[in-house]
């Protein structure tokens, strides 16, 4: 559907109210306006920019801002429908920026619209919602009140999956306003909501929206939702086969999850799993042209940067590095999933499968792109403080900014090695263990070193009850990663307090247990958290990773660990590893 998002967003940004100049006897301006549509519908980047860029400069001849930032507005839209997202963020930014600067609040909706666009776009869903709302209470006070319906709407493309009846109660809402303020919108918000009927399953209101949707076009009013309403009636009328034709010939690749809905109600549950495996493929296709592009970006900026300081190029090639290294694990994700959808025996579970892989999938691309675009934008923006020769930021300064590009370079690499090195323990059977541990240094030792990342405030602490010589053999490597997860948990959830790492052992098993005085966890959430990707609080850092390799670790390692629900004060891992019996 982003094809469609695209020509509705550059619709919304040239006839939202200007700011009362009336420029439709302009003739210079309608010349330079039609160059803009017309290399627009083309696609064509050169033509665009060089026509965009003329008329800015004409409106800005004619102190006309209003009109000249919608134009920037239009840039943003032509690069989201290039597929250059990272580059439509950038100036999404810089517009945000210059609207600061010069203190046009009345246009500041402008680039908060912009960002919910780009959101929905990568799959941020909810930071798009607080864009959209954010975009309508600016609206409101800025007396644009003819223009809040096709907001509303956006809204209406985001929850409607998620909350079906939230999205009626927004058209409803878009609906009233327009009657008010724009009526030429009801006819398409009238259509919208006919159309939701029918993926709602009500087919008999759906039908009664479907003959009032005729009688409109009877009267010369039109919607952009007209060619979906007629696929959906013949699909309504049981005429299947023609209701896919049409789907195919008028909505193009935008049609998979048309065509899908609507064999699965007609109950054709063979060719609703091929398209949407068809579907699937197209937008992981998108998908990766979007990603090669945000990739191209950060390559141009760090290109950039390594002309100005030359020093700095081993820093920005790693981090090169690591977003190829997400590419191929989106890839294998993208292989498994495939390759699980083969193996089902029967076509509807194997449908219902497909669907709940390609959640599953959504999810972690998400939220590893979540994870890695905040370090990102940190080291990308101090990356342009350093570069910037009009800033020169002094010795104390910049010493602070390396330590906080480090900080968030580390935070990717630990993100990486996580993944990596989850996938590289999921193999069964039990693991080396021919290294002998002296277990009080070993721990000593991890304890110094994760001092660093707990917060202001908290203490470390150590408690022993076996001998300084006490040593077992096991997998030295696997040990210091289970220490260094939980260590890191707990840090992440403790803000006062103290972290307290303990160790104790018999003649069978070596008990570690690591306790602290944070948040703690529910005794209903005690297994759900080793799960992969589970995260209780969605605001602390990681992908929910940790907990997971936790487990994996220790049960390679012949043990186990669970969360000890009797302890209140916070939250208690404790990790049992038998001792191997010595033979005489």
């Amino acid at each position: 559907m982003r094809k469609v998002l695209l020509l509705a967003l550059l619709t919304l940004c040239l006839n939202i109210e200007s700011a009362g100049v009336d420029r439709t006897k302009d003739a210079v301006y309608l010349a330079l306006r039609d160059s803009v549509h017309h290399s627009f519908n083309d696609g064509d980047c050169d033509r665009f920019f060089h026509a965009v860029s003329k008329l800015e400069d004409y409106l800005l001849s004619q102190n006309d801002l209003h009109e000249y930032y919608t134009q920037r507005c239009n840039e943003i839209v032509f690069l989201m429908n290039q597929q250059k997202i990272y580059e439509a963020y950038r100036k999404a930014r810089q517009l945000s920026k210059e609207l600061r600067e010069r203190k046009l609040d009345k246009e500041m909706y402008m680039a908060v619209n912009m960002m919910g666009h780009i959101n929905r776009y990568c799959g941020n869903n909810e930071a798009a919602k607080q864009c959209f709302y954010q975009v309508i209470d600016m609206m409101e006070k800025e007396g644009y009140q003819a223009s809040i319906p096709p907001i509303y709407m956006n809204i209406v493309n985001v929850e409607i999956g998620d909350d079906p009846e939230e999205a009626q109660l927004l058209m409803d809402k878009a609906k009233k306003i327009a009657e008010e303020y724009a009526p030429e919108r009801v006819f398409d918000i009238e259509t919208r909501k006919s159309v939701s009927y029918f993926n709602n399953g009500d087919i008999k209101t759906f039908l009664k929206g479907y003959q009032a949707y005729r009688e409109g076009v009877a009267k010369g009013l039109s919607s952009v939702h007209g060619r979906l309403m007629e696929v959906y009636y013949l699909a309504a009328q049981g005429r299947t086969d023609e209701a896919v034709k049409m789907a195919k010939e008028e909505l193009s690749d935008d049609g998979y999850d048309v065509i899908t809905m609507i064999y699965e109600k007609a109950g054709r549950w063979k060719d609703a799993y091929q398209t949407l495996r068809k579907g699937n493929v197209v937008n992981d296709s998108i998908d990766n042209v979007v990603l090669i592009n945000s990739m191209q970006g950060i390559e141009d900026e760090m290109e950039l940067y390594e002309a100005k300081r030359q020093t700095d190029r081993n820093r920005f090639l790693g981090l090169s590095l690591i977003i190829l290294l997400l590419l191929l694990l989106s890839a294998a994700l993208t292989y498994i999933v495939l390759a699980r959808r083969r193996h089902m025996s029967q076509l509807k579970s194997a449908y219902n499968h497909a669907l709940e892989s390609d959640k599953m999938k959504t999810a972690f691309i998400q939220n590893v792109s979540h994870e890695v675009r905040t370090p990102l934008n940190i080291i990308s923006g101090f990356a342009q403080v350093i570069a910037d020769p009009e800033l020169a930021p002094s010795t104390k300064d910049r010493q602070e900014i390396a330590k906080m590009m480090r900080k968030n370079t580390k935070l990717i690499t630990s993100l990486v090695d996580e993944m990596l090195m989850l996938s590289l323990n999921e193999a069964e059977g039990n693991a080396r263990k021919d290294d002998k541990v002296e277990v009080n240094d070993l721990l000593r030792d991890l304890l110094q070193e994760n001092q660093s990342i707990v917060q202001y405030g908290v203490a470390l602490h150590f408690e022993t009850q076996v001998d300084d010589d006490f040593a077992f053999m096991t997998n030295e490597n696997m040990l210091k990663n289970i220490v260094n997860a939980l260590i890191d948990n707990a840090a992440k959830n403790t803000e006062k307090g103290s972290i307290t790492l303990k160790a104790d052992a018999n003649e069978e098993v070596f008990t570690l247990t690591v306790e602290d005085t944070g948040c703690g966890i529910p005794p209903n959430e005690a297994e759900r958290v080793f799960e992969r990707f589970v995260k209780l609080n969605t605001f602390k850092e990681g992908i929910g990773l940790g907990l997971s390799l936790c487990r994996t670790l220790a049960e390679r390692l012949s043990g186990s660990i669970r969360l000890d629900t009797t302890y209140t004060q916070g939250a208690r891992f404790v990790v049992t590893i038998p001792i191997p019996v010595v033979q005489d």
